[in-house]
């Protein structure tokens, strides 16, 4: 596989993982009380606490899409 193809291959998982990350991201935003009355039940979980879980895990995704992702997309456009 040669420098453009993979930078290409790099864009489209970073595409499928930012509609993977919006689409978790809706789903927090949609149904939210009813995964927290859910996830209640297993946890100890305070409303404050269940939604900064949400946020450093949605952050975290966030950041690996660009860390592991677009950052080497754009570091073999550099090379090219």
């Amino acid at each position: 596989m040669d420098i453009p193809h993979f930078q290409h291959f790099l864009l489209w998982c970073a595409l499928i993982n930012a509609g993977v990350l919006a689409l978790f991201f809706a789903i927090f935003r949609i149904a939210g009380s009813l995964l927290f009355k859910l996830h209640r039940r297993w946890f100890a979980l305070t409303r404050e606490s269940y939604e900064a879980a949400w946020c450093i895990w949605l952050g975290g995704y966030k950041l690996a899409i660009w860390f592991f992702l677009l950052v080497p997309a754009l570091a073999l456009q550099c090379l090219r």
